[in-house]
C-alpha cells in the first residue's frame, strides 16, 4: 500500500494494559483494509511520522479509529480526537540502537537493568528520534539517538543495546535468554512516571498521561471538553461568539483520581502546570498571601497556555461566613483573579476537592468555576481498568482472576487500588525473599495468595471511619429462619442480581427492609448472611452512636452514614437497634427534640434512596412497636420481616451450625438436644454448645499440668453429658418464652 493509500483514522487514547509498548490497536475493518496482520508494523503520521506494532481492537470501536499510548501520540505529533494516516511498512531487523538517557537516571545493577530495559522493549519498532517511557527508572523519556540501519527498525534478541547519558557513549551487550520484563515501559499508573514531556512549559508539565486515568472515560471527556478546547483551539469560541471556560471543578472522595486527571490533561496539552498549595499561599502578614495568589497568575499569563491547579482548594476558598480576615481576602483575590482572566482562554483554573459544599458560594457561579464534575468511586469496570493500570507491568501468576478482583473490590477508590496492588508485590516480595535470597528477580512472581493477603490488609478508604466490610458470613451460617431468607433475598439479592428485569418490569425494588423478632433470635446475623451472600459492603450502624448532645450533629451524623454508603456502592447500611434512634415522635420526649430530628433526617435519606438502586437498608429491632409508623411505611422501610424464636425443626438447623467440625462423642444427639431445648434462641443455644465445648476443654486441661494439656489437644471430646450440664447451667432467654 503506497502512501497515497494510507488511512485516515481518528486517534483515541489506548487501551489501560498497552501504555508504552508502542502499539497501534486497529479495528477489524480498517486491518482488513490495510491488508495487515497482528504483529505488523505500520507508520503513524500525524505532524510527524513514527512507527508501532499493529494489535486487534477490542469489540465496540468503531472502524475509523486508531488506539495509540501517550509515546506513540507524541512520537507521531498528534492529540486525542485528530486525525493521522496510518500506512503499513516493512522494517529491518536492528542491528545496534543508541538510547539517550535522562540525568537522573541511576543503577545499583547496571548489567541488569540494561538487559530489563532491552527486554521491555524487545519485538517493538523504533525510530530515530523517538521517545519510550520506562516508569520504573525516570519520569523523564529515554530518546533513540541512532540506529543500525538508520530509520525504522525492529528491536530482536540480537541487537545490541547502547546507552548514552552526558555525551559518553556507553556499550552494553545482553543477552535476552529466558526471564522475564521487570522493567517497564511506559506511563506510571501512579502518575509518577511515563507519557508526553509536553513542549510547551516542559519544566512544568507533569509526566501523567490518559492511559494512567482507568474508570473514568466520561468524566474525562467533560474535562477535556472544558479545558483542551479553550488551551489548543481558542478560535472556535471566538467564532461562536462566546468567552471560552475560565475554570473547571472537581469534586468527590479522596483518592478517586482528581490530581491525575488534571496533571493528565496539562501533560496531553502541552500546557504548563501551575500548583498552586494552600498552605504555601497563606501568610501572617497582611497582604502578603494576596500577592502570591496573584503572582501565580501572573507566572500563568507569562508561560501561557498555562493551567492552575487548587488541590484541595477548601483549604483556602472556603465560606467567608466562617473564615477570619485573612481567608476573607484570600477568597476575594481569588475571585477578582478568576473574573480578570483573559478572554482568550490560554489560563484555564482547576480547583479540586472533598469538601464541595464548604466552599464560597460566589466560587461556584458561572464565569469562574463553569463546570462541577464529579469523580466518584468507581463502578466493577471502572476498577477493572484501574487495576489493568497498576498491573499492567507487574509479573502476575496464572492464578491472578483481575476479573474477579474487581468484582469483590466495592467502596474502593484508585488510591486503594493502588495500595492493593503495591501490597500485594511487597508481599510476594518478602515470600520470594524468604524462600530464596539468591533467586534471579526475573522468576519472582505476584500470586493469587499474594493478592488475598493483600485484600485482607487494604480496605476502602471512604468507608473506614464507618467500618465497611464484605461479610464472608452466607446462609449456611444461619439455621432455620427460610422465610425470613426468602424475603431478604427478593428485597436485597434481586435488584443487585437482575437490575434488567426490575427495568422491563418499570419497577422500583424495596428501598428498606425491617427485621424484627423477640432478642437473640438472628436478626444481625441475618443481615451479614444476606450481605455475604450478595457480595456487596456492609455498613453496620448502631443506632445510640449516631446520638449527639451538640444541635444539628446528630442528623449530620445520619447524612454523613448515607453520603459514605453511596460512594462505597452497592452497599448494605444496617441499623442495630433502630427503635434507639427512631422512636414514635408523638410519644418521644424529655430529648429536646434529637429524636425528632433524627427521625424526620432518617426520613428523608430513606426517600432518596429510590434514586439509588444499589442501596438497601436493613433495621433490626425487638420493640417494633416503639418505631415511627412514618419509617414503616411503603417507600422507606417497607418489607417487614418476622424472626420468631425456632420451633424444634428451626432449632436442629441451628444445632447442625454450631455442631458442625466439632468432636461429639458418640452419645451426643442433635435430634434429643433439640428437643430438649424447648423456648431456647439461637443465641441460647450457641451458648449452650460453647458451654458444652469449655466444659470438654476444662476436663482436659485440669487432666495435665500446665502447657503439656496441650500436646493432648486430640483428647477433647465434646460428651452427652457436658451437654446435659451445659443446659442446667444456661436456661432460654426472654426471647423464647
Amino acid at each position: 500500500m503506497s502512501a497515497d493509500d494510507a488511512l485516515e483514522l481518528t486517534v483515541r487514547g489506548a487501551e489501560k494494559r498497552d501504555a508504552g509498548r508502542g502499539i497501534a490497536r486497529l479495528p477489524e475493518p480498517a486491518r482488513r483494509r490495510l491488508g495487515v496482520l497482528s504483529g505488523d508494523t505500520v507508520v503513524v503520521a500525524g505532524e510527524r511520522e513514527t512507527v508501532a506494532k499493529v494489535w486487534p481492537a477490542g469489540g465496540g470501536v468503531p472502524e475509523d479509529v486508531v488506539l495509540v499510548d501517550a509515546d506513540t501520540r507524541t512520537n507521531a505529533g498528534a492529540k486525542i480526537g485528530e486525525t493521522v494516516r496510518v500506512r503499513p511498512i516493512d522494517v529491518e531487523d536492528a542491528k545496534s540502537v543508541t538510547l539517550s538517557m535522562p540525568e537522573d537516571v541511576a543503577f545499583s545493577d547496571e548489567g541488569r537493568a540494561v538487559e530489563l530495559i532491552k527486554r521491555a522493549i524487545r519485538d517493538r519498532p523504533i525510530q530515530p528520534g523517538g521517545q519510550i517511557h520506562f516508569e520504573t527508572l525516570s519520569e523523564e523519556p529515554f530518546v533513540v539517538d541512532a540506529t543500525e540501519p538508520e530509520g525504522m527498525v525492529r528491536v530482536v534478541d540480537a541487537t545490541e543495546l547502547r546507552l548514552n547519558r552526558g555525551g559518553r557513549l556507553r556499550r552494553v551487550v545482553s543477552s535476552l535468554s529466558g526471564g522475564g520484563s521487570g522493567a517497564s515501559a511506559g506511563g506510571s499508573g501512579s502518575g509518577s512516571g511515563g507519557g508526553d514531556s509536553g513542549t510547551g512549559g516542559a519544566g512544568a508539565t507533569p509526566t501523567v498521561t490518559y492511559e494512567d486515568i482507568g474508570g473514568l472515560d466520561e468524566e474525562l471527556d467533560l474535562v477535556r471538553e472544558m479545558i483542551e478546547l479553550p488551551l489548543s483551539e481558542p478560535e472556535v469560541f471566538a467564532h461562536l461568539g462566546v468567552d471560552p471556560p475560565k475554570g473547571v471543578l472537581l469534586h468527590g472522595p479522596p483518592g478517586t483520581g482528581k490530581t491525575l486527571i488534571a496533571k493528565a490533561v496539562a501533560n496531553e496539552v502541552d500546557a504548563t502546570f501551575i500548583d498552586v498549595s494552600g498552605p504555601e499561599i497563606m501568610s501572617k502578614y497582611k497582604g502578603e498571601s494576596e500577592e502570591k495568589l496573584r503572582e501565580k497568575f501572573v507566572d500563568a499569563r507569562e508561560n501561557a497556555p498555562a493551567i492552575v491547579f487548587f488541590d484541595e482548594i477548601d483549604s483556602i476558598a472556603g465560606k467567608r461566613d466562617d473564615g477570619g480576615d485573612v481567608e476573607n481576602r484570600v477568597v476575594g483575590q481569588l475571585l477578582s483573579l478568576m473574573d480578570g482572566l483573559d478572554a482568550r482562554g490560554d489560563v484555564v483554573v482547576i480547583g479540586a476537592t472533598n469538601r464541595v459544599d464548604s466552599l464560597d458560594p460566589a466560587l461556584r457561579r458561572g464565569g469562574r468555576f463553569d463546570r462541577e464534575i464529579e469523580i466518584g468511586v468507581p463502578n466493577e469496570q471502572g476498577r477493572r481498568e484501574i487495576l489493568d493500570v497498576h498491573t499492567r507491568r507487574m509479573p502476575l501468576a496464572d492464578d491472578v482472576d483481575i476479573d474477579r478482583l474487581a468484582a469483590r473490590t466495592h467502596g474502593f477508590v484508585g488510591a486503594d487500588l493502588e495500595s492493593l496492588a503495591t501490597e500485594a508485590a511487597m508481599i510476594a516480595l518478602r515470600r520470594g525473599r524468604r524462600a530464596d535470597a539468591d533467586a534471579p528477580i526475573t522468576e519472582l512472581e505476584v500470586t493469587r495468595a499474594d493478592v488475598e493477603a493483600a485484600m485482607a490488609a487494604v480496605e476502602p478508604s471512604a468507608m473506614r471511619e464507618y467500618v465497611a466490610e464484605s461479610p464472608t458470613t452466607t446462609f449456611d451460617d444461619v439455621g432455620g429462619l427460610d422465610d425470613a431468607k426468602r424475603t431478604l433475598e427478593r428485597a436485597v439479592t434481586w435488584p443487585l442480581t437482575y437490575g434488567p428485569l426490575f427495568d422491563a418490569a418499570k419497577t422500583e425494588p424495596p428501598t428498606g427492609v425491617l427485621l424484627y423478632g423477640p432478642p437473640g433470635t438472628g436478626k444481625t446475623l441475618l443481615a451479614r448472611a444476606i450481605a455475604g451472600e450478595s457480595g456487596v459492603n456492609f455498613v453496620q450502624v448502631a443506632g445510640p452512636e449516631l446520638l449527639d448532645r451538640y444541635v444539628g450533629e446528630s442528623e449530620k451524623a445520619v447524612r454523613e452514614v448515607f453520603e459514605r454508603a453511596r460512594q462505597a456502592a452497592p452497599a448494605i447500611v444496617f441499623f442495630d437497634e433502630i427503635d434507639a434512634v427512631a422512636t414514635d415522635r408523638d410519644a418521644a420526649g424529655g430529648d429536646s427534640g434529637v429524636g425528632e430530628r433524627v427521625v424526620s433526617q432518617l426520613l428523608t435519606e430513606l426517600d432518596r434512596l429510590a434514586d439509588h438502586p444499589n442501596l438497601v437498608v436493613l433495621a433490626a429491632t425487638n420493640r417494633k412497636g416503639a418505631l415511627d409508623p412514618a419509617l414503616l411505611r411503603p417507600g422507606r422501610l417497607e418489607s417487614h420481616v418476622e424472626v420468631p424464636a425456632p420451633d424444634e425443626a428451626a432449632r436442629r438447623e441451628i444445632l447442625d451450625v454450631h455442631l458442625a467440625e466439632k468432636p461429639l462423642a458418640d452419645d451426643v444427639d442433635p435430634e434429643e438436644l433439640a428437643a430438649a431445648t424447648q423456648g431456647y434462641s439461637g443465641a441460647d443455644l450457641a451458648a449452650v454448645v460453647r458451654d458444652a465445648s469449655m466444659r470438654a476443654i476444662e476436663r482436659v486441661a485440669g487432666a495435665y499440668e500446665g502447657e503439656t494439656a496441650n500436646e493432648h489437644a486430640d483428647e477433647v471430646v465434646v460428651s452427652g453429658a457436658d451437654f446435659e450440664t451445659a443446659l442446667e447451667a444456661v436456661g432460654p432467654s426472654e426471647a423464647g418464652r
